[in-house]
Formats: structure tokens, sequence, C-alpha cells
């Protein structure tokens, strides 16, 4: 039989061949169902009147007509200065949290710090990953009294648990590479974590805390509303007095200022992961 024929015979083998189904992913399925039986149950049990849906474009045209159809620019210095006050309620809960957690990170970094203190300090940091701002705010707002201090202070607490997980996190995922030769030159804990450690994850973790930074510009805006500064509570009172216009300046001030904030930052942010460019060569 000459190499055509025999060729020929493989192929029609080849075609003839039962090919084995591809097995039925019931993993996929079962997460799935769940998904959707969970969507539909939490659909069910907030006992929403569904059906004025359609309702909801013609009412929301009716409050931004009352919002921005009668703006005043009289109003535009007291949101300025409230958003002024929001933004420094973020800047210093966020220095307030990546002082408490940064300590705590390396604490609960498993390729830093031993088990017992990984255990420890992961559960001290989940206690405030679980109670939000407003939380916070309400307990703080007797001991600190209205303004912008309970907000401040709010802010920072929320804030350290998640800094301080997603630190602990970069930290482990840094290259070993160093660690393993300070370890081999003999140099002592403190020394690995400053020299061997610290240059590798500071540019994500500063990174990081900047976008914490854009977040809390909102949380801030949230704890006006109880009381605790910054532009929330201008946007409540004036709502609560239908002073419709203040509030429609309020917003166009925070949707701005969050805007030119969160373009600055990821500015920043990308420079300092980047680091600097090299400079041109003549």
């Amino acid at each position: 039989m000459s190499g055509t024929e025999t060729q020929r015979v493989a192929d029609e083998r080849f075609r003839d061949a039962v090919r084995p189904e591809k097995p039925f992913n019931w993993f996929r399925l079962t997460v799935t169902v769940a998904v959707v039986a969970g969507f539909l149950g939490a659909s069910l049990s907030v006992d929403a009147r569904w059906e004025r849906l359609p309702e909801v474009p013609g009412e929301l045209w009716n409050i931004f007509g009352l919002m921005f159809g009668d703006l005043d620019l009289a109003d535009l210095p007291d949101a300025l200065d409230s958003m002024w006050e929001s933004v420094g309620i973020a800047w210093i809960g966020t220095m307030i949290a990546a002082a408490l957690s940064f300590p705590l990170a390396f604490l609960a970094a498993r390729n830093v710090s031993g088990r017992v203190s990984v255990v420890v300090t992961r559960q001290l940091l989940n206690i405030p990953r679980a109670i939000p701002e407003i939380i916070f705010a309400v307990a703080l707002i007797p001991i600190f009294g209205l303004g912008p201090l309970a907000g401040t202070v709010a802010i920072g607490l929320s804030s350290t648990g998640t800094i301080g997980k997603l630190s602990a996190e970069i930290i482990e995922g840094c290259d070993h590479g160093p660690m393993e030769a300070a370890d081999a030159a003999g140099g002592s804990k403190p020394q690995l974590v400053r020299w061997a450690v610290m240059p590798q994850v500071m540019p994500e973790i500063i990174a990081f805390w900047l976008y914490r930074f854009e977040v809390n510009i909102r949380a801030s805006a949230v704890l006006g509303v109880v009381g605790a500064g910054g532009i929330g509570t201008m946007l409540q009172q004036s709502i609560e007095f239908r002073q419709w216009a203040s509030a429609g300046m309020a917003l166009i001030v925070v949707v701005l200022v969050t805007i030119l904030i969160d373009m600055a930052s990821g500015a920043i942010r990308r420079r300092i992961i980047r680091g600097p460019r090299p400079a041109a060569q003549t």
C-alpha cells in the first residue's frame, strides 16, 4: 500500500472515530442557579413596588427640574466652602487610617509575621471593615459633637480595616528574592522589612492610599447627612427646607470637585507605580 493510500485510510478512520462528549459542568450550573435564586429571593424580600418602576424617569426629571432649573450663583461660595471641608475631612481621615494601618499591615502579612500575629491582626482589621462610616459617625457625634471632627475620626477608623487588609496582601505579593538575600546576609527582621520589603511595596501602598482618599471624599459627603460636617450637611439642610436650588448647586460642586480630584489622583497614582521616566539620551 502506497503512502497516499495509507494516509487516505487514516483520514477515513479519523473521520469515522467517535469524539468523546464534553463532560457536563455541574459546578457552573450550581453557581448560576445559586446566583439567580439569590437575586430573585432578594428582589422579593425587599417588598419593593416594582409596578411603579416606569414612573422613576418622570420623578427624576421633576427632581432635576427643581434642583437645576433655577440655580443661584449666590449659593456657590457656601457650596465651595462646604466641599473644601469635606475634602479636608477625607484627607485627614485617610492620613489617620494610613498611620494606623501601616504597622498593622506588616503584622498581618504571612511572609513577614508569625501565624499568631497574622490571625490576631487580621481579625482586628476585620472589625472596622465591617462597620460603615456612618455608624462610626453616629457613635462619635456624642463624643466629639456635631461637626467635621466626628466625620474625620469616623472615616479614619473605617478606612483602617480596608487599607490594612489590602496593604497586607500587597506585602505578601512582593518578590521573595530580596528577602532571602537579606536573610542570608544576616539581617534582622526589622532590617529585612526596611530594606527588602518596603522598597517593593511602598509605591503600591501609597497609590492605594490615594485611591482610598477618592473614596473617602464621597463618604464624607454622606456623613454630613448625620451632622458630621462637610457638603453633606448643606445638602441635608437644603433638601429638608425645600431649598432645591441650593441642593442643586451643592450637587454640581460635589460632582465637579470629585472628578477633578479623581483625575489628579489617578495621574499621581500612575506616576508613583510607573516610576520616573528615563531621561532622554542625547
